[in-house]
């Protein structure tokens, strides 16, 4: 079993890694008081999960034992190890290793551990709700958190995986999140201001808070990317099969006007899998350091080349900013 089968049984079932249970992106989980877990940081909103324990070492994969067939009735967690290492905090990305079980059949839907492949998109400032983020902000890395999944309803015949298809039915699933490490994401680049930057680029200026705002110096196309580094940060080296945690902004060459920018959407970083983002951005990026701030001028056949998208015209050159926040294998 790979990573790819086990985001897509994840997120069948609700247990994207950003999520973890259906009841971390819905409003209203179940209630419950909590026994054991009350030692291990409990959420009074989240139910305790009965029957489950799990033998091995702290950060190692754990053998997860139960009861089946298990009937879950709602959402619900038990911390069956403890973590020996670094304290979880309140903000922070936390990467776990995953074995997603059928709580009727025992059977194993899915593992990130033989491969080796931990899951880093749980981001505990904005991606679950306040009543788990707090679960793991009570433990410490090495950690393994049994989550108690109920059934979402009847099989979805639509889909072609026979595990996501599984994933879809009346029955209840466990998921067992091992945290293998965790780290902080930047709100804005930070590093070294470059020096020497062409003269001919566009001028940007930045606000108080890191927002870029830019003069476009009357540039002049060249049909070529361009790839110009701001501020050097001093992070981990993006990766083109990463995902990149950035802010951004970006503008039509052509006329100045802004199409997008997190900046004006509350301030919000955005990850985006670089794979799936336009060539111009991949390339451009790829490379960089986190910490860093990139203009980027990518020409139309490294963006939407002939293709209108939204307020973005056809054959447009597009001009970006990006701060560099983090990076994680996705």
């Amino acid at each position: 079993m790979g990573k790819r089968h086990s985001r897509s049984v994840l997120k069948a079932i609700g247990a994207v890694v950003s999520g973890l249970s259906l009841c971390l992106c819905l409003a209203g989980c179940g209630n419950g008081s909590s026994s054991e877990q009350a030692s291990s940081g409990s959420s009074s909103s989240v139910a305790a999960l009965e029957g489950v324990s799990a033998t091995g070492q702290s950060g190692q994969k754990p053998t997860v034992t139960f009861k089946k067939p298990m009937d879950i009735k709602q959402s619900s967690y038990a911390v069956v190890i403890k973590g020996t290492g670094q304290q979880v905090e309140a903000g922070d990305r936390v990467c776990t290793q995953d074995i997603v079980y059928n709580a009727r059949t025992g059977e194993v839907i899915d593992s990130t551990w033989e491969k080796n492949t931990p899951v880093c998109t749980l981001d505990l400032n904005s991606q679950v709700k306040p009543e788990y983020a707090k679960i793991f902000e009570a433990q410490k890395v090495g950690a393994t958190i049994v989550f108690g999944i109920p059934g979402t309803g009847t099989p979805d015949s639509s889909t072609s995986s026979n595990a996501a298809n599984a994933a879809n039915s009346s029955d209840s699933y466990l998921s067992a999140l091992t945290i293998v490490s965790v780290s902080r994401d930047l709100t804005r680049a930070t590093g070294t201001a470059v020096a020497n930057i062409p003269a001919g680029l566009p001028k940007v200026t930045l606000a108080k808070n890191g927002a870029p705002s830019i003069d476009m110096n009357n540039y002049k196309p060249t049909g070529q990317l361009v790839s110009q580094t701001l501020i050097q940060g001093e992070g981990a080296t993006l990766q083109a099969d990463q995902t990149a945690v950035v802010k951004y902004t970006g503008w039509l060459l052509s006329n100045g006007k802004q199409f997008d920018s997190t900046w004006s959407k509350g301030d919000t970083s955005v990850d985006l899998q670089l794979s799936q983002t336009v060539k111009g951005f991949q390339q451009g990026l790829v490379g960089q350091k986190v910490g860093s701030q990139v203009l980027l001028i990518i020409p139309p056949d490294l963006g939407y080349g002939s293709t209108a998208n939204g307020s973005i015209p056809a054959n447009s050159t597009l001009v970006f900013v990006v701060d560099i926040l983090g990076a994680y294998n996705s």
